[in-house]
């Protein structure tokens, strides 16, 4: 049976995104015209808008379509910010941060993910995405500070070297806890008076890989 990935993306919108809460325009908009399918295998391509995370190779996943829109939605990015985002994974959350027009960097610790991601980003013509191989937990110091961070796998604690990576005025989301089924989605803010912390809603992401991670 043939896919019709249009058809299927509207259905995305309305029946996943828009029902249950998700109601940022131009994250709606951007993930209603961003071909999902192009970022999980091609024997896959049927499930892509699925509201389930769908495996990728080495371990790894590409989060149900819900959550990116959610964790885009509480970034709050806007035109021209630098963000900075821990786990490229296929590459799909980086690509919808670029289509915000956010300037990307993505770091991803597994070198085949991350060449495979960076190709596709590439084929995509998404050149406001900077893919980087390390271990993400310790940031991209060298492109520091950053005004929005997204952490797309879970660790124990928010990671100290990503705290210092963040501007003023700037927002974190990560999910943070014990084991993929204790975990939240937490919101980090940098203010004048100082950091403001706030647990979102429970999550389970793959584990956070590091040296600030598990």
């Amino acid at each position: 049976m043939r896919v019709d990935p249009k058809r299927q993306r509207e259905r995305m919108l309305n029946d996943q995104l828009k029902a249950r809460g998700i109601t940022d325009a131009r994250v709606l908009a951007v993930m209603g015209e961003l071909p999902r399918h192009l970022f999980v295998e091609e024997a896959m391509a049927g499930q892509a808008y699925l509201d389930c995370p769908l495996p990728i190779g080495e371990g790894q996943t590409i989060s149900q379509p819900y959550i990116v829109a959610l964790m885009s939605e509480l970034l709050q990015v806007e035109q021209g910010m630098k963000v900075l985002e821990i786990g490229t994974g296929s590459g799909y959350q980086a690509a919808v941060l670029a289509k915000l027009g956010a300037d990307v960097h993505t770091v991803e610790r597994i070198p085949k993910l991350c060449a495979s991601a960076r190709e596709r980003l590439l084929s995509m013509g998404l050149y406001n995405v900077h893919v980087k191989q390390d271990d993400g937990t310790l940031g991209w110091p060298s492109a520091a500070p950053f005004d929005r961070i997204i952490v797309t796998a879970g660790g124990p604690e928010v990671p100290q070297p990503l705290v210092d990576q963040l501007g003023e005025g700037g927002r974190l989301v990560i999910p943070v806890g014990g084991t993929r089924s204790t975990q939240r989605l937490v919101l980090v803010d940098r203010l004048p008076e100082g950091l403001r912390q706030r647990e979102v809603c429970p999550v389970a992401f793959v584990d956070l890989v590091g040296k600030h991670g598990w």
